[in-house]
């Protein structure tokens, strides 16, 4: 096969007035993609001193010297993604994508230029990706340790986020309130988010429970411990309450007839609840957070009274 080559000649609308680039230069326009070191098509020609174009068009004239692992061109995500790094990107302009040229590729590259200029800079690009990929070698565990230590960053920036969202979210979230009647979302919601919030146990005084509050109580944590003392437990009720068991997470319910009003323990907080949990928004009610109030002293009466009943 005959050989094909060009030849670096003076007419102005084949060289590039700019001169040539240093070794320094040389190296930082070195890129990684597809993990391995490459050099654009366009630096290239810029230290041949011939158009871009007019390189690639000899390259494709010699296509069977250049292989993938010598030569490719860069995909549009790649391109963008390149272009995206660069604020004032001197790729703007192109029309066609990159190619990227390897260390063996730009070897090649000294089989189809032959003039003096590119001898010159093909030592000199050759001599840059050498030194990278020497460099990159020896600081391979330097590399590894860094990648390592960054993903163990955006683990720790992802769960920082979850925390400030959670607190954030807890914050605007009101601890006591009044609803009034026809507000039954709202407050469904707002007793909701209180249950979910729970980290070990949620207790609940209430006289009158149906199935709902079973509902209710299964937005909780699935680790939380759920207790319901009321004054009254129908065949029904104890049907559903077996039903539920044995599919969820279980509820103990227990009778209790000494209390007037509605309480929901949730942790170490107390809420005095101004209607049955199953009646919320019918009629105006009030749920307020008694700060003053140990559940720890209030759970062990709670259950020496039952024990009494």
């Amino acid at each position: 096969m005959e050989k094909k080559e060009i030849h670096v000649n003076q007419n102005p609308e084949s060289v590039t007035t700019t001169n040539s680039i240093p070794q320094e230069s040389i190296e930082n326009k070195i890129l990684t993609l597809r993990n391995v070191q490459v050099i654009l098509d366009e630096d290239i020609a810029q230290e041949y001193g011939v158009l871009t174009k007019r390189l690639n068009e000899q390259v494709r004239r010699n296509l069977e010297r250049f292989p993938q692992d010598f030569m490719f061109q860069l995909t549009q995500d790649e391109f963008e993604n390149l272009r995206s790094q660069n604020a004032t990107s001197r790729w703007s302009k192109r029309r066609s994508n990159p190619y990227a040229f390897t260390e063996l590729g730009v070897s090649m590259l000294s089989s189809v230029l032959t003039s003096k200029r590119a001898l010159d800079a093909n030592i000199r690009i050759m001599r840059a990706l050498v030194a990278m990929r020497r460099f990159l070698v020896a600081n391979a565990q330097v590399f590894q340790r860094l990648d390592r230590i960054e993903y163990k960053l955006l683990e720790s920036d992802h769960k920082i986020e979850n925390l400030y969202s959670r607190l954030e979210e807890q914050s605007f979230k009101p601890q006591q309130g009044i609803f009034f009647d026809g507000q039954i979302y709202d407050a469904y919601e707002f007793i909701c988010d209180l249950l979910k919030k729970a980290d070990t146990r949620i207790v609940l005084i209430d006289n009158y429970v149906d199935d709902t509050v079973l509902t209710m109580l299964d937005k909780r944590p699935n680790s939380v411990k759920a207790e319901i003392f009321t004054q009254q437990i129908s065949n029904q009720f104890k049907l559903d309450l077996e039903k539920h068991n044995q599919q969820y997470p279980a509820i103990d319910v227990r009778l209790f007839k000494k209390a007037h009003d509605r309480f929901l323990i949730i942790d170490d907080d107390v809420y005095l609840v101004g209607a049955s949990l199953k009646d919320l928004g019918k009629k105006w009610f009030a749920v307020a957070l008694l700060s003053t109030v140990n559940p720890n002293e209030l759970i062990p009466r709670l259950i020496e009274e039952e024990k009494r009943d």
